[in-house]
């Protein structure tokens, strides 16, 4: 493996061929190790693992999650897809925008707060929205509670009145433990205020209303998203509304124009112009021929801090698979380990090991080129330089006559930089990574749809609640319960 300098010397062309906007987005793949050589090499791979074909399912409603015989239909949220799931996605999406239209128009009384409950891509989603976009614009204050922990619960209702409180909850089967729980606590909190119709003051998000209607939410208050819509992809539905409700209709519009944006690049764009695929071939590469495990990914905003959690739960559950979609186990590495942190903070807590550390990480600096703070201008340069200066530093390194001051070099690091992060260009992102996700699994044979291996752990905690015998456990778990007086 040529060092990365070595690349750029023997390649005068590399920025222009591993540099490309789409959407308002910059991407730089310059300083990773993909060389003409390897590119074609993935190329062929992509081309007998049926890329192609894999895309245009993805994009015709066919199915794609065979393990639960369904499509992936997120991108009908976003005009694409079968007619009958785009049209679906659009009638569900004009009952959201009804319901926020009530709201705002005080159907509910005066609100200004909205507990938003749910768990995993239940939250972490609309979560990114509010925190990304709604700091300077938001209409309502939008708290997310998903731990079960009570400290979470008290955390959440905290800064919430709840005479101008609605209660979001979002669950796609409507069963899940920790999210009922809450709801249930939320009730309590709101007849505890005095709220004498404390269940009209709740909102349901799900794929099954049965569901929400036996646990006595009125139809009128039931929102509703397609099986076919993954939790970890849902943001674009009608999960979304406590989004919409913060940042306002055309801000949630403008999101899923730029998400589509980047679904018609990654439809039409063939080979290594295709750019969710070309990340996804970097990727590969570091997790297969360079043995790296984890990817790390560092936002230089602020705003942007909750990306790698996002992602966390998009990469990990999606492609943290060993078998492929025929059963027989996966011939390579899968998903790295996601990690990262915030800018100049992360620098201060583990760029140390990213410099100088026995491990190799392939490292994401994601960046946005116009502020949107009230602060002096310099502080935006300076975070900028910071992201850019650290890019520079893994790839050239530098040599001392002190060992302990030398730096290595040659470690890889991507850089996206946005105009600007608005929701269209945040829409964009998103899919990027989503797609990206999907070309990677297309790689490896396996189905990023489903997510069993989160089941077992969740399963016999509720056969434990149950009453279970605990004979069957190990001694180490006995001991633990015992310990706990549970």
């Amino acid at each position: 493996m040529r060092r990365l300098d070595e690349l750029f010397s023997a390649e005068p062309d590399r920025l222009s061929r591993l540099s490309h906007e789409v959407a308002g987005l910059y991407f730089d793949w310059s300083k990773t190790h993909l060389d003409q050589q390897l590119i074609q090499q993935f190329l062929k791979r992509s081309e007998q693992m049926g890329f192609a074909a894999a895309r245009d399912a993805l994009f015709s409603g066919a199915i794609v999650n065979p393990s639960e015989g369904r499509p992936a239909t997120h991108i009908a949220e976003r005009g694409s897809g079968a007619p009958e799931d785009i049209d679906l996605a659009t009638a569900r999406r004009q009952r959201m925008r009804a319901l926020v239209d009530a709201i705002e128009a005080e159907a509910f009384g005066d609100i200004t707060g909205v507990l938003h409950i749910g768990i995993g891509g239940s939250v972490l989603g609309p979560a990114l929205l509010v925190d990304a976009l709604g700091r300077r614009r938001s209409n309502i204050a939008v708290r997310f509670l998903s731990n079960i922990d009570g400290e979470a619960f008290d955390d959440a209702v905290k800064p919430l009145d709840a005479a101008t409180t609605l209660v979001v909850v979002v669950s796609k089967t409507f069963t899940t433990a920790e999210t009922l729980a809450n709801m249930d606590a939320a009730l309590g909190w709101l007849r505890e205020q005095g709220i004498a119709d404390a269940a009209g003051r709740l909102i349901a998000v799900t794929a099954a209303p049965e569901a929400a209607l036996e646990a006595g939410i009125d139809e009128s208050r039931i929102l509703q998203f397609g099986e076919g819509v993954g939790g970890r992809y849902s943001l674009w539905s009608s999960v979304g509304v406590s989004a919409a409700l913060a940042l306002g209709w055309d801000a949630f519009e403008e999101l899923l124009e730029g998400a589509a944006e980047m679904d018609r690049h990654f439809r039409f764009s063939e080979g290594a112009a295709n750019l969710p695929l070309l990340a996804a071939f970097a990727d590969r590469f570091y997790a297969e021929e360079a043995g790296c495990q984890t990817r790390g990914v560092f936002a230089y905003d602020e705003r942007l801090r909750l990306l790698p959690f996002y992602l966390q739960q998009l990469e990990m559950e999606s492609n943290g698979k060993s078998l492929r979609t025929d059963g027989k186990p996966v011939e390579h590495p899968t998903a790295p380990v996601t990690w990262g942190g915030t800018g100049t903070d992360a620098q201060h807590a583990v760029f140390q090991l990213l410099h100088q550390g026995t491990v190799t990480v392939p490292v994401e600096f994601i960046a946005v080129r116009e502020a949107d703070d009230s602060q002096d201008p310099e502080h935006h340069r300076l975070l900028l330089l910071n992201a850019f200066a650290q890019g520079a530093a893994l790839m050239q390194g530098r040599s001392s006559d002190d060992p302990q001051r030398a730096y290595p070099g040659n470690r890889p690091s991507t850089t996206i930089l946005l105009d600007r992060l608005d929701a269209r260009t945040l829409g964009a992102l998103i899919a990027f990574y989503e797609h990206r996700t999907f070309a990677n699994a297309v790689l490896l044979g396996i189905n990023p749809f489903d997510q069993f291996g989160v089941e077992l752990g969740k399963a016999i905690a509720r056969q434990l609640s149950e009453g279970a015998d605990q004979d069957e456990l190990d001694p180490s778990t006995r001991a633990l319960i015992d310990r706990a007086g549970i």
